[in-house]
C-alpha cells in the first residue's frame, strides 16, 4: 500500500478530517490543515452567492507547502442542483483533493484528473468500493459502523478485509475515530488513513451551536440513534437532539422519501430540522471531553498515537 505523495509528504498525523455538513467552513478548514491533517468541507456549507471561490481562494493563497492539504467535499446527489458548478470551480482553482459522495460518478473523476487532483470516495460496503474504482476514483473511504452521519453497518474489520483483497490503492477508515489509538488501529487494520469527524465538532473552530458541542461532550455511544427517518438515507444522530427537538427515539415511523434535499438545505433560511435541530454524531465521542481549539485536538491524537505506537513496540 502506498499513498499519493500529497498524503504521503505532507500529513503530520494519517488523518482526514471528515466534511461535516453545516459544521466544516473555512476557519475550522484552516485549523486543521495547519495543524497537520488533511481539512475538509462540502462545497455545499458556503451557502452565499461567490463564497465558496472566495473560501478556494483563501485556502490557495493561505496555506503553504509546510501545511497539510484540504480537500473539498462534493455531494453527487441529484437532489444537489449546485454539483456542477461547484466541480467547475474546484477545477478552476485545482482544488488537491475532491471527495466525493452518494454516487460515484466518472465526470467527476475525469474533471479533478485533468488538473492531477485526486478522488477519494466515500462508500459503506465493497460493492459500492468497486463501483467507485471501475468509475475512476483514486482512493476510498470507507464508512463503516459507528460513522456519524450517513454511516454504513459493516464492521471496520469485515469492511477493511473485504476492501484489501482486491484493492492496494488509498483508503481511509470512517466509524468510531476520536483518539490517537484508534487511528494506529485503523492503519493496523489495513487502512492508510482514519478519518475523523464528531471530535472535531467539539472545537472552537467549528460552525456548531454550543448546545450542540456540550452535548458531544456530555454523551456517549449510548447516546447515539441509527435511523433513516431524518433524511432518508441511515444515519447516527444524537439521542438527545431528538428529544430537543420534541420528539420520540423509538418512535420516529418511517422515512420521508423527499428528505434528502439539497437544494432546501442549502437555504439559509431553511429550517429542516435534519440539518438545524438533530444533531448527528458517530459512536466515539465518549473520547471527547472538552471543546478545544482545533490544534489542540490534533495536538492530542498525535500525542496519543505516538503512545500507542510506543506502548505495541514495547510489547514486541
Amino acid at each position: 500500500m502506498s499513498l499519493p505523495e500529497i498524503l504521503a509528504r505532507r500529513l503530520k498525523l494519517p488523518v482526514i478530517a471528515s466534511p461535516m455538513f453545516i459544521v466544516s467552513q473555512i476557519d475550522l478548514v484552516l485549523a486543521q490543515c495547519r495543524a497537520g491533517v488533511v481539512g475538509a468541507f462540502p462545497s455545499l456549507n458556503a451557502r452565499k452567492e461567490g463564497e465558496f471561490e472566495h473560501w478556494l481562494e483563501r485556502l490557495n493563497s493561505e496555506l503553504t507547502e509546510e501545511d497539510a492539504p484540504y480537500a473539498v467535499n462534493l455531494i453527487v446527489h441529484r437532489s444537489n442542483p449546485h454539483v456542477e458548478a461547484d466541480l467547475a470551480l474546484c477545477v478552476k482553482h485545482k482544488v488537491p483533493i475532491v471527495i466525493s459522495s452518494l454516487g460515484a460518478q466518472t465526470y467527476v473523476n475525469e474533471a479533478v484528473h485533468s488538473y492531477g487532483g485526486l478522488v477519494l470516495h466515500d462508500i459503506i460496503n465493497d460493492r459500492f468500493a468497486r463501483k467507485a474504482i471501475e468509475k475512476g476514483a483514486d482512493g476510498l473511504i470507507a464508512v463503516a459502523a459507528g460513522a456519524g452521519g450517513h454511516a454504513g453497518t459493516i464492521s471496520p474489520f469485515a469492511l477493511i478485509g473485504e476492501i484489501r483483497q482486491w484493492f492496494d490503492g488509498a483508503v481511509a477508515l470512517s466509524g468510531s475515530i476520536a483518539t490517537g489509538d484508534a487511528v494506529l488501529a485503523a492503519q493496523a487494520m489495513g487502512a492508510d488513513l482514519a478519518y475523523i469527524g464528531s471530535a472535531f465538532i467539539a472545537t472552537e473552530e467549528a460552525v456548531a451551536v454550543p448546545e450542540y458541542k456540550q452535548m458531544l461532550v456530555d454523551s456517549n455511544s449510548a447516546d447515539i440513534v441509527y435511523s433513516d427517518y431524518f433524511t432518508g438515507i441511515p444515519g447516527n444522530y444524537l439521542r438527545p437532539s431528538i428529544v430537543r427537538a420534541g420528539m420520540d427515539p423509538d418512535k420516529l415511523g418511517a422515512p420521508d422519501p423527499a428528505a434528502m434535499d439539497f437544494a432546501a438545505a442549502t437555504d439559509e433560511k431553511a429550517s429542516a430540522k435534519a440539518w438545524k435541530d438533530i444533531w448527528g454524531s458517530g459512536h466515539g465521542i465518549g473520547a471527547v471531553d472538552a471543546v478545544v481549539p482545533a490544534r489542540e485536538r490534533v495536538a492530542k491524537l498525535a500525542r496519543e498515537y505516538e503512545a500507542a505506537r510506543q506502548r505495541i513496540c514495547a510489547a514486541d
